[in-house]
């Protein structure tokens, strides 16, 4: 802050700025302001590759198409197929890794899990993270697979990307994951040949078995020249009996690496047994896999082969090693141990930042054995430690992201630094929270299923998940109702009432809201009555109805203030203020705006929407684009439009149509990048054409 000497102009410029700022009395002349665009990132999702051995032909092929797919003005697909275990995934990866400096903008991965024991993953689940990759705010991001597709494409479009589609289930799953647009390459893994997407212009790459020589190789990559060379017949027949799968290959590779001084000879006669004895129960393409997982199984360590039993079970896609220790009630540390124990006999993958996953054929192998050996009880109790380890995390994360919940914290539940990394872990973990959701509701555990779905609002409210939300949220209906909880089934429609409101559905959010309403006021629960009051209050303001909204929030700030509940007092303030305002009583609305204002002080959100409505009152556009500032800085993008809207309606106040137009318009955007509906700037916009 500076003062002129001369004057009583004061000059201040308060809070975090970014972007150009001009602070000045008087000017003569004009100011001109250049600022360059911040360029997306660079997506670089590509995980590890593996070894690959031999392939010398696929790798040309793939070398050859890539050579042409500048002439074609759009991307070259390849549909690279095969059976399980032959090394279609690791073909890819290293393919893609080898020519990355052939696509300097980026790299995109996804897992389509369409051969897993869990369901495959919903297309527009991967659109979200896609996006993301490209540094769009989880809160931008919209809704629906349409919306979703379109945001892609315009990222994708003219840039030179190549982009893994691993284990696809069908052509309908793939489709709208393809760029339109661009000097692209995507490669798409399957068991099909996917023969839809070849008539639409795919290339087929089918992935054969290795060969006698290549299996070789790669036995001597982890036994070693000598020891191959030694028992050559032996090993020759050891890759026959795995029928050149890489994966039956690597397996019994693995086994035999561990007993350095067993000949190769045993191995094979072990192997030539198994795999008569699983032939009856296995198909052709995974009878070899089978033999050879049951081989290696069998040579585990007792700790290290009831982890893998049970890991089978496990509730999500991947884990780490706290969510392993407690599927089998183990040290932190052990668990950790183990894992490497399990990787390093190739019957689990590395992932980026300490996690682990199956291979599917593993995971039904690992599972298949859990049914042999544990007993119900066991498997049970396993798959329960999990999902509530679950719940615990989730909880521990939601207390550190929004306290004012006041959700209950196990003791000993993990420890979040702040806000932002109970989120991370939220947004990580979102795939895996949702399956442990699901299986908890399958098995009957219907108020752990509810309690988890509850523990995930923040990330909800601060990350978007437009499209997953809705789902969730009725699962963890469906829960409450199914335990016959009361209060959860009116917080569960709560719940799904705000995932309706946000993508515009106002009627079935009304219900929603309701129908909960009508849960409180026949439990006597004062405080949620009131609370169903004002979120009543909203879809009245959103139909542009301010008098009824202005009933049901001054019922709501009653309610609250009888309760005690000094920040929803706060709350319900600065929702009367907005709909006084929307009705045409400024005046009214400031006492309830200062008051909301000043007891916000630790709420920067809601004092900010305080700030920003008081402007809009007074007239003040330096009050509002302050408040613009707070909410860009809190990553808030409905905070955001709600600011470019109060200043556009000020705009127009003040006689300046065109500056108007072009807030408002900004504000539209906004919202339509959420998914969000846009009904009164829609109207604004056609009143100002």
């Amino acid at each position: 802050m500076s003062r002129d000497p001369h004057s009583e102009h004061i000059n201040s410029l308060d809070g975090t700025v970014h972007g150009p700022a001009v602070q000045a009395r008087d000017v003569r002349g004009g100011i001109h302001i250049h600022q360059t665009s911040v360029p997306l990132p660079t997506p670089r999702q590509l995980p590890p590759a593996g070894l690959l051995i031999d392939r010398r032909e696929t790798l040309a092929f793939l070398d050859r198409v890539n050579g042409r797919r500048s002439a074609s003005g759009s991307p070259v697909v390849v549909v690279v197929s095969g059976p399980a275990g032959v090394g279609k995934t690791t073909l890819s990866l290293n393919w893609a890794h080898r020519n990355h400096d052939h696509f300097p903008d980026g790299q995109l991965y996804a897992d389509l899990r369409g051969h897993a024991t869990d369901p495959p993953v919903d297309p527009a689940e991967v659109l979200g993270l896609f996006i993301r990759a490209f540094g769009i705010a989880p809160d931008r991001i919209p809704g629906g697979l349409a919306e979703r597709a379109a945001l892609y494409q315009s990222l994708v479009n003219g840039r030179r990307i190549v982009v893994v589609l691993d284990d696809a289930i069908s052509a309908a799953q793939v489709r709208p994951l393809l760029p339109a647009s661009g000097d692209g390459m995507v490669l798409v893994t399957s068991r099909w040949r996917l023969a839809g997407l070849v008539v639409g212009g795919a290339r087929g790459l089918q992935v054969e078995r290795l060969g006698v020589d290549a299996g070789l190789d790669l036995l001597r990559h982890t036994l070693g020249d000598d020891r191959v060379g030694d028992e050559l017949a032996a090993a020759t027949e050891l890759v026959d009996l795995c029928a050149g799968v890489p994966l039956a290959v690597s397996v019994a590779a693995a086994r035999l690496a561990t007993r350095p001084r067993w000949p190769l000879t045993e191995m094979v006669a072990a192997l030539a047994q198994e795999s008569r004895r699983l032939s009856a129960l296995s198909v052709e393409d995974d009878m070899t896999i089978r033999a050879a997982l049951t081989l290696s199984y069998q040579n585990l360590a007792p700790d290290a082969a009831r982890l893998y039993r049970l890991l089978g079970l496990f509730p999500g896609g991947s884990f780490g090693g706290a969510a392993a220790a407690a599927a089998a009630r183990l040290p932190p540390e052990e668990s950790r141990r183990l894992l490497g124990v399990l990787a390093d006999a190739n019957l689990l993958d590395d992932l980026p930042g300490g996690e682990y996953r199956f291979h599917d054929l593993v995971r039904l192998h690992a599972r298949e054995t859990a049914e042999l050996e544990d007993s119900a009880t066991a498997r049970e109790e396993s798959v329960r430690r999990a999902v509530s380890w679950f719940l615990d995390t989730a909880r521990a994360a939601s207390d550190a992201a929004a306290p004012y919940r006041r959700i209950p914290v196990a003791t000993g539940a993990m420890e979040f630094a702040d806000a932002a990394d109970g989120l991370d872990w939220m947004d990580r973990e979102f795939r895996n929270l949702r399956a442990a959701a699901q299986v908890a509701f399958e098995r009957g555990w219907h108020e752990i299923a509810w309690q988890l779905v509850d523990a995930l609002w923040p990330l909800f409210l601060h990350r978007g998940f437009y499209a997953e939300r809705l789902e969730v949220d009725r699962l963890g209906l469906a829960a409450a109702r199914a335990a016959g909880d009361p209060v959860g089934e009116a917080k569960m429609l709560n719940r799904t009432g705000v995932s309706l409101r946000t993508l515009g559905r106002w009627d079935e959010a009304a219900e929603d809201f309701g129908r909960a309403l009508e849960i409180w006021r026949g439990l006597g629960n004062a405080y949620r009555v009131a609370g169903g009051y004002r979120r009543l209050g909203w879809l009245e303001l959103d139909r542009d109805r301010p008098e009824a909204a202005i009933r049901l929030f001054t019922e709501a700030l009653d309610g609250y203030q009888a309760a005690g509940e000094v920040r929803r007092v706060a709350l319900a303030r600065c929702d009367l203020g907005r709909a006084l305002v929307e009705s045409g009583r400024a005046e009214e609305a400031v006492p309830y705006l200062t008051a909301a204002y000043e007891a916000a002080e630790s709420d920067r959100y809601n004092r900010t929407r305080a700030l920003i409505l008081l402007g809009r009152v007074q007239g003040s556009e330096p009050d509002i684009n302050r408040g613009l500032q707070v909410m860009r800085e809190l990553g808030s993008a409905s905070g955001e439009a709600f600011a470019l809207q109060t200043l556009g309606e000020v705009a127009l106040r003040h006689g300046r149509p065109e500056d108007a137009r072009e807030l408002l318009s900004r504000a539209r955007q906004v919202l339509n990048g959420m998914g969000s509906a846009t009904t009164r700037l829609d109207r604004l916009l056609a009143q100002l054409e």
